[in-house]
């Protein structure tokens, strides 16, 4: 095994990842070409993530598999889901050893221009109409990201609140049962609407959004910043820099494997 592929896929996040990739489909006809390794295969995929390559520039030489094979296998785990179950898998190791706050979560979004018209895209109405997407989501105190979710780039910030929250996964917690609600919400005035506040509240959920033509958003940037730095964490997936994928479910498989990567350095910090 080469080293670059033990540096993007270390044994910890390879020990997770063999307990939500799905087995290997059978040949009962037997013949066909031997099937690469699926950890050579995840190296190649976060490579494409992390450095924004095209597949067609995976280099074969260092992984073994051609970027044509990583993105068949990329295909076949993301209709399996696999990324978000590592994604939850790694939230839950967090939640196990403590390391996520509940406390004072926040939500904001954060726009990719798209190369290509696609699913869930939209003229950008902050980028002179140019087609785009934007991406969803809720972090805990620190920073990690617990929810994602991705829209056309006209798609209202509000519209995406409800659907964030209840997409939030049960998460293990240090003691006791498994947690799924955080106990504060701060947002900015994208989410200023009395609908937003009653529906939280409803659930048990203390909110602090800011107010239109009340205050500025930035009486929340003590609190709000954690969320901005984790958009400049998800920068550092190069490949999240344009949207260059036509399915939507690809645009949000890349999404969450920038999630789970942040998560994973949190996990072996």
């Amino acid at each position: 095994m080469t080293r670059i592929v033990e540096r993007l896929v270390p044994d910890e996040l390879w020990e997770l990842f063999q307990r939500v990739v799905p087995d290997a489909p059978s040949r009962p006809q037997g013949g066909g070409r031997r099937r690469h390794g699926d950890r050579e295969v995840l190296a190649a995929i976060v490579f494409v993530a992390t450095s924004g390559c095209t597949w067609q520039q995976v280099p074969t030489a260092s992984f073994g598999p051609s970027g044509a094979t990583a993105h068949r296998r990329f295909t076949e785990w993301t209709k399996a889901r696999v990324w978000p179950k590592l994604h939850r898998l790694v939230l839950d190791e967090l939640g196990s050893c403590g390391e996520l706050d509940w406390s004072r979560c926040a939500i904001d979004s954060v726009n990719m221009r798209a190369l290509k018209k696609g699913e869930l895209t939209g003229p950008n109405p902050v980028d002179r109409g140019k087609y785009g997407s934007k991406i969803h989501l809720i972090t805990e105190r620190t920073g990690l990201p617990l929810s994602i979710g991705i829209s056309g780039a006209n798609t209202h910030d509000s519209q995406a609140l409800i659907p964030l929250v209840k997409g939030i996964p049960p998460i293990r917690s240090r003691r006791g049962r498994r947690r799924r609600r955080p106990h504060k919400l701060h947002a900015d005035k994208g989410y200023d609407y009395n609908h937003l506040r009653r529906w939280l509240t409803s659930r048990g959920i203390r909110h602090r959004i800011a107010r239109r033509g009340i205050e500025t958003s930035q009486r929340l940037g003590r609190h709000r910043w954690t969320i901005e730095r984790t958009m400049s964490w998800l920068a550092g997936c190069r490949r999240l820099h344009r949207r260059y994928e036509r399915k939507a479910d690809h645009f949000l498989a890349f999404t969450s494997i920038a999630c789970t990567l942040i998560c994973y350095r949190r996990l072996t910090k």
